[in-house]
């Protein structure tokens, strides 16, 4: 095993303390966040956190492409909350479709889809 330099050493403390000190992405405590599946190369994810009483719900599709139009369908407890269009946009080629659905008793389920001709993505998550 190779000996590590002084320099080294602490240049590697200095790089571990700063990952540790910097600040998450608006993350909250309480905050659902799951990753979903596409059938090609995009990716998905869901997020759920309390809003007031209620819970907001985030769900995101990276295409790496701009332009590309999607049909988006949230439902909660099995029941459709919401059918929108959303475009892709850069700088990411990614939309973000959200909305605030009520905080009903017990355990609320989320399954969005997003289907464009030839994919479809869906992430689920429980809060």
């Amino acid at each position: 095993m190779k000996a590590v330099g002084l320099g080294t050493a602490v240049a590697l403390l200095a790089a571990a303390v700063a990952l540790l000190a910097a600040p998450t992405a608006t993350a909250k405590r309480g905050d659902v966040r799951v990753a979903g599946t596409c059938t090609k190369s995009s990716t998905s994810k869901i997020k759920l956190s309390e809003e007031n009483g209620r819970i907001e719900v985030e769900f995101e599709v990276d295409q790496n492409r701009n332009g590309v139009r999607w049909n988006v369908t949230i439902a909660q407890n099995g029941r459709r909350v919401a059918t929108m269009r959303k475009v892709t946009k850069g700088p990411s080629g990614s939309f973000e479709a959200r909305i605030v659905a009520p905080n009903r008793p017990g355990a609320d389920r989320f399954v969005a889809t997003a289907t464009r001709p030839g994919e479809r993505c869906t992430a689920r998550a429980t809060f």
